[in-house]
């Protein structure tokens, strides 16, 4: 899971420029994975790794995040699947919540990478048809872990969203790709599936001509960057983070 498209370079961080936040993985019961939408069906949480203080930090900054697991893993995570759950084709969602400019409300940023995957061998007895969660609609800007300033010291951290599931897995983070995969994920006995591209970004013409602008705390430059580099009137794109990342501001 990288955050520029097409990129699966170990050498870059897989969410780079000081992006610290949580790692989500939701599923969705669908009938067909391969022609389902996502948007008429309910999502459960199975799997999440958020905020760990670490010793002699000082802001949230210096803390273990699931942000910096996955970078240091080249942006693989591995995720179990529950054991008991229904047989059939599911949606997943992977997800990252960026909270560099989260002090502000809108200012968290969302990478998710979406997959088909067919389920078998479970024991059927974990159903996820009733309950579970809308996207759009999961989450509001005013969640304390969507709008929190983690450039402060913190005390504690409440990853966005649902409850876990029952069978679902929380990960503490900091243990980088140590943690691995528990004694239930063995190769070829998982779920398989293919991944969907995510769509090529639309609008404006990118590399700031053709009249495109960049809103506020919007991205307008960076590492690998090749977005509209226009800040709308009257902000100025400014390095956050350099070289990864550049950012609309006054």
């Amino acid at each position: 899971m990288h955050q520029q498209n097409g990129d699966r370079n170990c050498a870059n961080e897989a969410i780079g420029g000081a992006h610290y936040g949580p790692v989500i993985i939701y599923m969705s019961k669908v009938t067909d994975a391969s022609s389902a939408d996502g948007i008429s069906g309910t999502w459960h949480k199975i799997h999440e790794i958020g905020w760990t203080k670490a010793s002699g930090g000082g802001s949230g900054d210096d803390d273990f995040w699931g942000v910096k697991d996955l970078n240091r893993c080249c942006g693989r995570m591995d995720v179990r699947i529950p054991a008991d759950l229904e047989n059939g084709d599911y949606l997943l969602r992977a997800e990252v919540i960026a909270l560099h400019v989260a002090g502000s409300s809108g200012g968290a940023q969302f990478y998710m990478s979406c997959f088909q995957i067919s389920v078998s061998g479970g024991s059927g007895s974990l159903k996820l048809g009733t309950g579970g969660v809308k996207f759009p609609g999961a989450y509001a800007a005013s969640n304390p872990g969507i709008l929190v300033q983690i450039h402060a010291p913190m005390s504690s951290y409440t990853i966005p969203g649902p409850s876990l599931i029952s069978a679902g897995r929380r990960v503490t983070a900091g243990q980088g790709c140590a943690a691995g995969c528990e004694v239930t994920c063995k190769p070829g006995t998982g779920p398989t599936g293919t991944a969907v591209a995510p769509p090529a970004p639309t609008g404006g013409s990118g590399g700031g001509g053709g009249g495109c602008t960049v809103a506020q705390w919007g991205q307008c430059g960076g590492q690998s960057y090749t977005g509209c580099t226009t800040c709308a009137s009257p902000y100025v794109c400014r390095a956050v983070s350099p070289p990864h990342y550049s950012q609309c501001q006054v």
